[in-house]
């Protein structure tokens, strides 16, 4: 009886990882820069959309931007990000509708999302490349994404750069 308790009490440290709430992981990317593909660009990355983001599942700020670079690729920046760490953290680009309060938490895997990736950290400045051939017009929103329990930490919706 003892061991099925702790062999039980192990898979729910493994399954939850509490531990993570009170580590951060901080990333400091420079802001991109590529190549002109030719002709008058001057390589400097262009601001496409952005959006502030809001607090679901745990505590978020911070700033997400798509940006276009002078070859013509593009790249979700994340600025200032600050959030709880967690199992199993995702960055996804959505076409969900970003909702206060805990309506908004579970909405992004419902229609089109796209996965750039594991969170690179909980904190700071990180660039995301978006896959050749995606359209950014296709999506309205980015979420911080618990996979492991299907829930946003935080969310941004993104309003066309005028």
């Amino acid at each position: 009886m003892v061991a099925a308790l702790v062999l039980a009490g192990l898979g729910g440290l493994f399954w939850f990882q509490p531990w993570k709430l009170w580590q951060d992981d901080s990333v400091h990317e420079a802001l991109p820069a590529a190549a002109p593909a030719g002709g008058g660009d001057t390589g400097r990355p262009r601001t496409l959309s952005r959006g502030e983001f809001i607090s679901h599942e745990h505590s978020t700020t911070g700033t997400a931007r798509i940006l276009r670079l002078g070859d013509g690729s593009h790249v979700l920046r994340l600025e200032g990000l600050a959030t709880s760490n967690g199992p199993d953290l995702r960055v996804w680009l959505t076409d969900a509708p970003v909702k206060e309060g805990v309506g908004g938490w579970r909405v992004f895997d419902d229609g089109r999302h796209l996965s750039l990736g594991e969170l690179k950290g909980n904190k700071g400045d990180q660039n995301y490349a978006l896959p050749a051939g995606v359209d950014p017009a296709d999506y309205t929103s980015v979420a911080i994404w618990c996979d492991r329990f299907d829930v946003s930490f935080g969310a941004a919706e993104l309003s066309r750069a005028g």
